[in-house]
């Protein structure tokens, strides 16, 4: 390698000589050049990481090698890309593998990021340069790395959620010295990097296809925004089994379309008006808030879904609703206007029925602010709730088998576990972001819960971060996918309100202020009022950990099911919730807010 800058920094020499004594050079790829591939690997996974759309990658795995194949296309490349990985999104300490130039030659390399995000390049190279190559649609780098690879600077690849970095570089680089990631405008992308390693199932062939799509939306210029479109089956459509779906995504908006569902409305609606708008608009007919049986859900990166072979989704037939409800969500941070889109599922579905009718269920956290996460938490638990005496009352003595789910937080989340929980004790996890059973688990229906726990990161943020819908509020989400399916469509809970403005006449009384219960005041208002230290953390931790919670235990209908604690406002109904943690953490006695609700 010929040093072209005279100016370069002995340590600079020292670490690039080292990397070529360790024989994996940084290889010179200043003609877009590189060793050929006798067989290029297929890349089954892809997702966008910016929002502007500049930067897609994708992915695949050999788990007989244990290697990941990634390959990052850019569609404008300027002086070089950085992609990395670390613990939780950081730019400090993370795991780097870069492409620059010095304004005359490029180079490629694996490198790290120190404490305070200077760029290091490292002595072990465990980052294989495959191809490069420069098309229309821009400029290809496929690399490959093991998954584990014993050097200290290396992420350890595992299953659940990686934490991508990434950061275009608009300058030369004469000294990666003088790089420090943390004053690049970089950005994260959450992916989930191994797969099941599973052909996907065969499907039936009579297997017929239904498009449940947005009717070329312009997406409105705003950075959230929910669009709610009601869609309409056939008329008299015979009962099926809807045996797979996938996302439809209009080319060039992979970066927006953050996530989609398609809900059946009520069978008990004879019609539902025509509305294609914001979910959130005041026109909205109510009708639509009755559309709550979900058919499908997807996320910015996930696969097509396959229903098992003995199982499928009813669509259509005696008991159902002509009418359904596309939702889809739209994230739009750089406010791109006068962008259309069509995006939206696409069900597949067979007349041959199948045994067992699937359901979903929805579990977690109701979306309310008043499930809030303190600003500067390295780490901070929700909890929802599926208590024992909501799958008592909706779940067949026998128990469902549940084969699937899918986890869904925001930008703020960093794990999400589902356990299920019998007589005070955890005793099988669902589903967890570290580790996925795909072995059919039984949940019988007396005496179970259902506890989904989600931690969140704010160390970046002065305010609270509310639960809600936009992207910069919070979610706890997971769906879970079981059979034979129930009329149980949602079970989740939050804290009781009451309970949560205790909480904030104490924390205001402390802080020598007086607490506003004024009628206009919002839940959000109250948490931006106040100010953010330990104690008012740790006071709202103990909160939630032992106040009464409110119970949501609907029906496909979007009603509620009956309950036993039948007294006051029935949509929302006070349970202890002590038996349905077993684990909880221990709160300082002298913030103690748990109350017993007679049931």
């Amino acid at each position: 390698m010929r040093l072209l800058n005279k100016d370069l920094r002995l340590q600079d020499v020292t670490l690039m000589y080292l990397t070529v004594l360790a024989t994996v050079v940084v290889l010179l790829v200043a003609s877009y050049q590189a060793p050929a591939v006798h067989s290029r690997p297929t890349l089954a996974y892809h997702i966008p990481l910016d929002p502007s759309g500049q930067l897609e990658l994708s992915w695949n795995i050999s788990y007989p090698t244990q290697e990941v194949y990634l390959e990052l296309k850019v569609k404008e490349l300027h002086h070089g890309v950085l992609l990395g990985m670390s613990d939780r999104g950081e730019p400090t300490n993370a795991d780097l593998v870069l492409l620059w130039d010095d304004g005359y030659k490029s180079y490629f390399g694996d490198a790290w990021s120190d404490n305070e995000g200077r760029v290091m390049l490292d002595t072990q190279q465990d980052y294989e340069l495959l191809e490069t190559h420069q098309s229309t649609e821009g400029f290809f780098l496929l690399f490959k790395r093991p998954f584990s690879t014993c050097d200290p600077h290396d992420y350890i690849i595992e299953e659940g959620t990686v934490h991508i970095i990434y950061a275009m570089l608009e300058r030369p680089i004469l000294s990666l010295r003088e790089l420090n990631i943390s004053r690049l405008q970089s950005g994260v992308q959450r992916v989930l990097l191994l797969r099941p390693d599973a052909p996907s199932p065969a499907l039936p062939r009579d297997v017929r296809t239904l498009e449940v799509l947005a009717p070329d939306v312009i997406i409105p210029t705003q950075e959230t925004t929910y669009w709610c479109h009601i869609y309409q089956l056939p008329p008299n459509m015979p009962k099926n089994h809807i045996v797979m779906y996938e996302s439809v995504i209009t080319p060039g908006n992979e970066a927006i379309v953050h996530h989609i569902e398609v809900f059946e409305c009520s069978p008990q609606m004879d019609t539902v008006p025509q509305f294609s708008g914001s979910c959130d608009s005041k026109m909205k007919p109510r009708k639509l808030n009755y559309c709550r049986h979900v058919l499908a859900a997807w996320a910015m990166g996930a696969e097509p879904f396959y229903y098992p072979a003995d199982a499928g989704l009813p669509l259509g037939g005696e008991g159902s609703s002509r009418f359904l409800r596309l939702e889809v969500h739209y994230h739009n941070p750089l406010l791109i206007s006068g962008r259309r889109d069509s995006s939206g599922i696409r069900l597949w579905y067979t007349p041959s029925l199948r045994r067992f009718d699937a359901g979903i269920m929805e579990l977690g956290l109701v979306y309310t602010p008043v499930m809030a996460i303190p600003p500067r938490q390295r780490s901070f638990q929700l909890t929802g709730y599926c208590t024992a005496k909501c799958t008592q009352t909706a779940l067949p003595v026998g128990g469902v088998h549940i084969f699937a789910s899918q986890l869904h937080t925001h930008l703020a989340g960093l794990g999400v576990r589902t356990v299920l929980v019998r007589g005070g004790r955890e005793v099988e996890v669902v589903q967890e972001d570290k580790h996925f059973s795909t072995h059919y688990q039984v949940l019988p229906s007396l005496g179970d819960a259902l506890v989904t726990k989600c931690s969140y990161n704010t160390e970046d943020r002065n305010k609270a971060t509310v639960g809600g819908f936009g992207i910069m509020e919070e979610m706890c989400v997971n769906y879970v996918h079981y059979y034979p399916r129930t009329q149980l469509e949602l079970c989740k809970s939050h804290v009781d309100t009451d309970y949560l403005q205790k909480y904030f006449s104490l924390i205001n009384r402390f802080q020598g202020r007086e607490s506003c219960s004024c009628p206009g005041t919002t839940v959000e208002e109250q948490f931006s009022s106040l100010s953010w230290d330990g104690f008012s953390g740790e006071v709202l931790n103990s909160l939630y950990l032992t106040s009464p919670i409110s119970m949501h235990c609907n029906q496909s209908t979007a009603e509620l099911f009956p309950h036993n604690c039948a007294h006051g406002d029935p949509s929302s109904i006070p349970i202890s919730r002590s038996f349905a943690d077993p684990t909880p953490l221990s709160p300082p006695n002298t913030y103690l807010f748990a109350l017993n609700c007679p049931i």
